[in-house]
């Protein structure tokens, strides 16, 4: 991408932020919030592939912004794992917008300045956790994110919205504020340095049993990756207008969650290191359970979002395995998996919305007969599903063969049958709605007439399902940015 300017670190992060604060200047003009909208993710799009050349040469881009005490400075570096990150987050937010102000106008939502401001927030947080040079960069951002996606959970205000809404917020900060930041702390004291660097930082400064202690905090700490018991946060979170729902789960929360899992296990504890601490495997088994259990539980969700939700909280945990079992080509599957799963997960959520938009209903028992109303949804609802299983040709494919291939290599059975069984179980929880869509007969009284959702949700799950298929021809952008990170 050297045809486009290359900005510094700061630049693109403060661009969501700058767009939030116009949004809120705008308030009172529905147009002009629209238009900064539109602009703002269409210039954080562009700024962040204006550094993707760099990092593909080899360069990391640094950027010191204030030094807080000696050792502790707000800093921003762009390495190849936060590239991946932040082109996730960029390229999702561009189609996301209109997706959102199609939704939230055509289902009669107030209050939209806040909304698209909380928005924007939330992507300008995430760009700052993606490029975080330091632990304490990366806390920083990591509680904003928490912190401005609490109103958009909360956004109908209603009593069940506000109960979700504290739910998240608390068990988010919770875990942040009692396990990450005494980690942190811990971490800064044993070694002198939050700096992230290849390798890790904390070999020879810490024996396994007390890096074992500092995994648990870490892993724990990271509210966002949903591991069991810290997940409820995440159905909890279903209460919000799908828009935030797809922010939460594809774009911006949870990512941001198995990014700080795979950002610790690489740069702070290193993969030789981690491969050493006895605890290491206890946490692997926590993931692994939390990957099976998410999916039983799916399963049993008649509602849908919260069937995607589980399914979230499952697939995150093949992220965090990817990191946990400290062998290269799982870690790459790890990164992988979060493009992927980005791509695939937007698209349910998305058609998720536009069937309540197009028809009201919320429950996988009252799809019947819909692809005949809905067609171009449910192909790409099926298209999503597929993406997420791990069915070519679609991206998740590659993903996930690196993901079983690593569990294999590392010489962990319970892990690779894990894997197995766990794709079995996204067949029996994804398919059930795109069945009942194209082969069972609508309800009686029910026209075959065609309702698609407004356009301005349509097209965007329709580029988000391609993009999920294109990422089968085109993960060797995501793959070579993976290797880059041992290179």
């Amino acid at each position: 991408m050297n045809w486009l300017p290359q900005v510094s670190p700061l630049t693109v992060v403060l661009i969501p932020f700058i767009g939030a604060a116009l949004i809120g200047l705008a308030a009172r003009s529905w147009k002009t919030q629209q238009l900064i909208s539109w602009t703002t993710s269409a210039l954080f799009l562009l700024a962040v592939l204006g550094q993707l050349g760099a990092v593909l040469a080899g360069e990391t881009p640094r950027q010191l912004v204030w030094e807080i005490l000696p050792g502790l400075p707000i800093a921003f570096s762009i390495e190849p794992l936060g590239m991946i990150f932040a082109l996730l987050a960029s390229s999702l937010w561009i189609v996301a917008t209109p997706y959102a102000i199609g939704y939230m106008v055509n289902g009669g939502y107030t209050s939209l300045a806040r909304f698209f401001a909380c928005y924007a927030i939330a992507l300008g947080a995430a760009a700052g956790i993606a490029f975080a040079d330091n632990l304490l960069t990366m806390f920083i951002f990591y509680e904003i994110l928490s912190v401005s996606t609490y109103p958009l959970v909360a956004h109908t205000g209603t009593a069940k919205a506000r109960q979700g809404a504290r739910t998240y917020l608390g068990i988010l900060l919770l875990t942040s504020i009692c396990f990450w930041l005494p980690a942190m702390i811990w971490t800064f004291i044993a070694t002198g340095t939050l700096e992230f660097a290849q390798g890790g930082i904390l070999a020879g400064h810490l024996g396994p049993t007390q890096a074992g202690l500092l995994l648990l905090l870490f892993m724990f700490g990271t509210g966002k990756a949903a591991l069991m018991p810290f997940h409820r946060w995440l159905p909890s979170a279903m209460v919000a207008p799908t828009p935030v729902s797809a922010l939460l789960h594809a774009v911006a929360v949870v990512k941001a969650g198995v990014f700080v899992a795979l950002k610790l296990a690489l740069y702070v504890f290193g993969l030789d290191f981690l491969a050493e601490i006895p605890l290491t495997d206890f946490v692997l088994y926590v993931a692994t359970f939390t990957m099976i259990a998410a999916s039983l539980i799916a399963i049993h969700q008649d509602n849908l979002k919260a069937r995607l939700a589980y399914s979230t909280v499952s697939q995150l945990a093949y992220i965090v395995v990817g990191a946990l079992l400290a062998t290269q080509v799982a870690a790459i599957g790890g990164g992988m998996h979060m493009v992927m799963h980005g791509y695939g997960k937007i698209t349910l959520f998305f058609c998720a919305g536009a069937i309540y938009l197009a028809s009201h209903k919320t429950l996988v028992s009252e799809l019947d007969g819909i692809g005949r109303r809905m067609p171009f949804t449910m192909a790409a609802f099926l298209l999503g599903a597929l993406c997420v299983i791990g069915i070519p040709p679609m991206g998740g494919l590659w993903s996930k063969w690196h993901l079983v291939t690593g569990a294999f290599e590392a010489g962990h059975a319970v892990v690779l049958a894990a894997f197995l069984l766990s794709t079995l179980l996204n067949i029996a929880y994804l398919l059930p709605p795109v069945l009942r869509a194209f082969l069972k007969p609508l309800p009686e009284g029910e026209p075959a007439t065609l309702k698609e959702a407004p356009l301005m949700c349509v097209v965007p799950l329709t580029l988000t399902a391609a993009g999920s298929m294109v990422l089968f021809f085109a993960a060797g952008l995501p793959h070579r940015l993976m290797q880059l990170v041992f290179a």
